[in-house]
Parts: structure tokens; sequence; C-alpha cells
């Protein structure tokens, strides 16, 4: 009896020991997190900086000529030369075809063999009409004679006129048979030949396309034309246009706006002129553009993942001496990439980059350190 009396005491005493060490294990928290919490949560930051930064725009745009003209003839004929080749550069006024010319050459002498008998009968008239005159003075012929022979004599004159206008017309025509050079630029393809019947509602014979100077054409978002108009008021706008896989940046001037925003997709078409005296941008190739509209002037940048967009507005934790940390609610002015320029900081305030998931107003943090750096009580931000 009094052995199994001592057993089941030893057994309670046993349960009360481990009540015991539960209690205490609950009451009492972990060393490890009460030193963590000491210590701070772990945050990366950099230093707010204020400087002068300026806006760059980048898009994609695309080489197009100032002048592509396609070269057709005006009147039915069969080509007798071809005074040019395919990629050849051609010069304004310069002749790049020729037509058979034979029939209109005749109609023009025609014209002229015309306009010269009717200006000799003009003359007959005139000397008639000057005799008619005197004798009328004289009283040997009636007033009604002298009128026919003056009306005779204003109808030879609109004659006159008219083999003029004719032989203006007989001009024209033909010099439709030789077609110039309507800009100055580089021939395409010639579809023509020498013996073909060309006429005005046929194909093309070639295409003059301009080089210098040369339109690039880009699209920007239509949040952008406030500043790129207040550009142009100001400045002469400066656009950077570089051709792909190549690091040599060509500079142009802004040269046009379009008058409409396109609402498909909120975009607004831009140009700009750039000299193209090497024929470096060809038309067709696709360029990356970079056109400066503003400068800020003593903003204050800060790292774009330091901003949180919450539902009472954005704002930014930084850092105070005492290390803690307060939140202050800022405005983005611009981004640019990484980076962003706010209003709200005075500068040179360090703010949370990262871990800011974890804080709240007031806790205490402390700088991260890489595992294969030496921890040190003195770390500094990192500046952007």
């Amino acid at each position: 009896m009094d052995r199994k009396i001592l057993v089941v005491s030893g057994v309670m005493l046993a349960v009360l020991a481990g009540g015991w060490l539960t209690w205490e294990n609950q009451r009492t928290p972990p060393s490890e997190p009460a030193a963590a919490q000491k210590m701070g949560v772990s945050v990366t930051t950099a230093l707010a900086q204020r400087r002068t930064q300026p806006v760059v725009l980048e898009a994609n745009g695309y080489v197009a000529s100032v002048n592509s003209v396609e070269i057709h003839p005006q009147i039915s004929n069969v080509i007798s030369r071809v005074h040019i080749k395919e990629g050849q550069f051609v010069k304004a006024g310069e002749a790049i075809f020729s037509l058979d010319e034979r029939a209109d050459q005749a109609n023009l002498l025609k014209a002229e063999a015309q306009l010269a008998k009717d200006r000799a009968t003009l003359a007959d008239l005139e000397r008639q009409f000057g005799r008619q005159k005197e004798l009328r003075q004289k009283g040997f012929v009636s007033q009604g004679a002298t009128d026919a022979i003056q009306s005779q004599l204003e109808a030879q004159q609109a004659t006159l006129r008219a083999d003029q206008a004719a032989l203006e017309g007989a001009r024209v025509s033909l010099s439709f048979n030789t077609l110039r050079a309507p800009v100055s630029g580089r021939v395409g393809a010639i579809n023509v030949y020498p013996g073909s019947l060309v006429q005005p509602n046929t194909g093309m014979l070639a295409t003059i396309t301009q080089l210098d100077p040369i339109y690039v054409s880009f699209t920007l978002p239509e949040r952008e034309l406030p500043s790129l108009m207040a550009a142009t008021k100001s400045r002469a706008v400066t656009i950077i246009a570089t051709l792909p896989n190549s690091q040599l940046a060509r500079e142009g001037r802004l040269s046009f706006i379009d008058n409409a925003v396109d609402s498909q997709n909120g975009t607004i078409r831009v140009k700009g002129l750039f000299p193209n005296a090497d024929h470096g941008l060809w038309p067709g190739a696709y360029v990356g553009i970079r056109i400066s509209v503003q400068e800020l002037k003593d903003v204050v940048m800060v790292p774009l993942a330091a901003v949180v967009n919450a539902v009472d507005g954005t704002h930014l934790y930084t850092v105070s001496n005492d290390e803690t940390v307060q939140r202050r609610k800022i405005e983005i002015l611009h981004n640019f990439g990484t980076l962003a320029a706010i209003k709200g900081l005075e500068g040179g305030e360090r703010v949370v980059v990262d871990g800011t998931q974890n804080l709240r107003p007031g806790m205490r943090v402390r700088e991260a350190v890489s595992d294969k750096a030496k921890p040190a009580a003195d770390s500094k931000p990192a500046p952007i």
C-alpha cells in the first residue's frame, strides 16, 4: 500500500513540474525577439538630394521623308529617253524622262504660223482703217463704211489674241514631253524604258524621295502635351535621335505637333526636322528619341522604391536621428526611371527604400547590412 502511494505521489509531482515549466515559458518571452525589437526593424535607406534635373522624354519613332513625289505623265505618249538611273540623286528641275515630242512640236509650229498669218491680216486692216478715217474726214465715204472696217479690225484683234492663247497651249503641251524632277532627292525604282507607252491613268514612272533635311516622326503620351507646348513657346526644342545598334546621336529640332490627340490610344503625333547631308537617316528606319521639354531646378530627388501609394495618399518614411521613422506625405512631380522628383521634403533626409511594408510611425529601425559586410554602428545610407 505504501508503495502505491509513493508511485502516485511521484506522478503528481512530475505533472505539477511540467505545468510549472509550461507556464513559465509562456510568461517569459524569448530572448532573441526581445533583442531584435530593441535593435529595430531592418531597412535600407538613401539620402534625399536636391539638384537640378532635366525632364527628358523618350520614345520610339521612324524616319520619314519631307517630300516623296510619284512621277506620272500628264499626256499619253511614248518614252523616247530615260535620263536617270535607279538610285541616282537628282536636283530639282533636272530632266528625268523625255517623251516623243514630234507631234506636239508640229502643233507648236502650226500655232506659230497661224499667229503670223493673223498678225499680217491685222496689220492690213489697221492700214485700211487709217485710210478710211482720212476719207471720212474729207467726206468721200459714209460713216457706215468706216464702221464696217473698224468692226473687221476689232474682230481680227480678238482672233490674234486667240492665236496667242493657242500658241501658249501648244508650248505647254510640248513641255509635258519633258518630265523634270519637282524636288531634289534620290530616285527609286524606274518602271518604264524607252519605247514604253505611258498614260496619265497608268502607274507611276518612278519616285523621288528627299533625304536632306528629313523628318523623324513619333508619338508622345497626351499627358506630356502641356510641357511640350510650354517648351515650344520659350525656346527651340532640341530632339536627339539614335539609330539602333549605334552610339551616334543626331540632333534636330521640333518642327510639328499634331492639332489633335489620338482618342484611340491617348497619344499626340510629333515630328522633328533633322539635317541629313550624309544620308545617315534613311526613310522607314526606326530610331530612339530623346527630347528635353523642361528643367526642374533645385528639386528633391528620392528613389522611386521609397514612395508608398496608399488609400489616403502618397507618402514615404523618413528616419530621424533617434533611428525612428516618421510618415511624410509627398507629391510626385515627375518620374525618372528609378528616381522621382517630389514635393514635401527639404532635402538631406534619410528615406526608407526597402522594408516599408513592415513600418509604422514611431518604430525604431536599423540599417540593413549585407551578409558579407561587417556590421558597423555608424552605418550610413547610400546616396542616390
